[in-house]
């Protein structure tokens, strides 16, 4: 199964525009985003606040 090749589906990026390809076929309902966008999108694991109060 590693071997498959996953069928990739030609986008524009919902953000910038910009042309890539995804792994799934999108819906059109939902915006799809480039690489660069989906992570400049994407919450950061950094900013998690810890709570000391147990």
């Amino acid at each position: 199964m590693e071997d498959e090749k996953r069928e990739m589906h030609k986008v524009t990026c919902s953000d910038c525009g910009k042309e890539t390809e995804v792994p799934f076929k999108p819906d059109g309902e939902r915006p799809v985003y480039c690489r660069e966008c989906f992570q400049k999108r994407r919450p950061r694991r950094d900013n998690f606040q810890r709570n000391d109060n147990y």
